[in-house]
């Protein structure tokens, strides 16, 4: 039986791969654009293309792993995963470059969704939020070491070096899955992949007032930090003037928060409700946002603080995802996988937005993301506050 601690370290690297996906290739931005004649505005786009096909395919990994097996879905995931990535390393036109990272996007996100069933697999209660928040400790690693890698590879070897590092990282990751990742699913316990069956059990998930709230909050409560990922290029290259090797002013406070609060909600597992955990993570995220008017009202962006808020509020979010994320999955123990992949969609598709049209309107000023960022929280807590208040049950599907 593979040791929780090596079992964690997997969990987490899969997770990590969307994000990493990501954040590694902000810095080269503009070298990219330069090398395939393609404008700022079609470079973000390839953010767009990534995160739509991400969006989708979240809903078949889970209902995928319910049928097939958590293990096999994920290496047949990161196989085509590396092969889109090889595909981005050779791409000689913008299109091109769109064209793959869909590719990469549709395979990414087995790793989050199918790995947050595996918790539940093999963990109840308190032990399945702490190992929730020991692999959020881990993966928030990656978003903070990413746009640094990037920037570093970039300067030395020029953007393609970037995917060609996404290769060879997602091999390695290949290999490690394939020699330790158990598989956690009875057969004797998996779903059929049945039309009706599928159609009735994702219409449950996605009409249970009790799972939606829970996990638009968690949606709304990360998009209010991912505006600000979103907006990396322009927020600290214009706003904050920093070079492209820079991006840890970001990301370093971000993820930082993202561990300690992790870390947080881990060590409070079995000795406070996720409820009273839940609720104390608002309070942070509140502080957080009442920072980040006061700098971004008060005084001219700088380092660094037009940067602290980010820690404050991260570490609220982290404290607060695990207990949501089981609140969700636990009104669905029968179709963890299908309901992880409805949480995952929801999450996606709403950064699917917020890449595509809420950032652009909110990055000219350090105001306008630092107002964008409060509402967002605003609904997050609306979210959960009505979550709280719904009578408890379980679906019977």
């Amino acid at each position: 039986m593979i040791s929780y601690r090596l079992l964690a370290v997997l969990l987490a690297t899969l997770s990590a791969l969307g994000p990493f996906s990501i954040d590694t290739y902000l810095p080269a931005f503009p070298e990219m654009g330069q090398s395939l004649g393609a404008t700022p505005l079609q470079v973000q786009q390839t953010l767009t293309a990534y995160l739509l096909p991400f969006a989708i395919m979240t809903l078949w990994h889970g209902a995928l792993s319910d049928a097939l097996g958590r293990r096999r879905v994920i290496l047949w995931a990161l196989a085509l995963f590396g092969l889109a990535s090889v595909g981005c390393t050779l791409a000689t036109s913008i299109e091109q470059l769109w064209f793959f990272r869909a590719l990469q996007g549709m395979t990414a996100g087995a790793g989050i969704v199918v790995g947050r069933a595996v918790v539940r697999d093999v963990f109840q209660g308190a032990e399945a939020q702490r190992l929730m928040a020991h692999v959020a400790i881990m993966f928030a690693l990656a978003p903070a070491i990413a746009p640094i890698i990037g920037g570093w590879l970039h300067v030395a070897f020029g953007w393609r070096s970037i995917f060609l590092f996404l290769v060879l990282a997602t091999a390695l990751l290949l290999a490690a899955c394939w020699r330790w990742l158990p598989e956690t699913l009875a057969p004797e316990t998996r779903q059929p992949l049945h039309p009706g069956y599928l159609m009735g059990a994702y219409r449950a998930v996605l009409t249970s007032p009790g799972f939606l709230s829970a996990s638009l909050a968690i949606s709304f409560n990360f998009l209010g930090f991912f505006i600000y990922v979103m907006s990396a290029p322009v927020f600290l290259m214009q706003h904050l003037g920093r070079s492209e090797t820079e991006f840890y002013w970001l990301f370093g406070p971000a993820m930082a928060g993202l561990m300690g609060g992790s870390w947080i909600s881990g060590h409070l597992a079995g000795r406070i409700t996720p409820r009273a955990t839940a609720l104390a993570g608002y309070v942070l995220m509140g502080l957080g946002a009442a920072i980040n008017l006061a700098v971004s009202f008060g005084l001219p962006p700088g380092i660094p603080w037009s940067v602290v808020h980010l820690l404050v509020y991260n570490v609220g979010m982290a404290m607060a995802m695990p207990c949501l994320t089981l609140m969700a999955l636990d009104l669905f123990p029968r179709q963890r996988g299908l309901a992880a992949s409805c949480q995952t969609f929801l999450q996606a598709g709403m950064n699917t937005v917020a890449a595509a049209l809420l950032a652009p309107l909110l990055w000219d000023t350090t105001r306008h993301l630092a107002l964008g960022s409060t509402l967002l929280l605003a609904l997050g807590l609306a979210c959960t506050l009505l979550h709280l208040g719904l009578p408890r049950r379980t679906p019977a599907i």
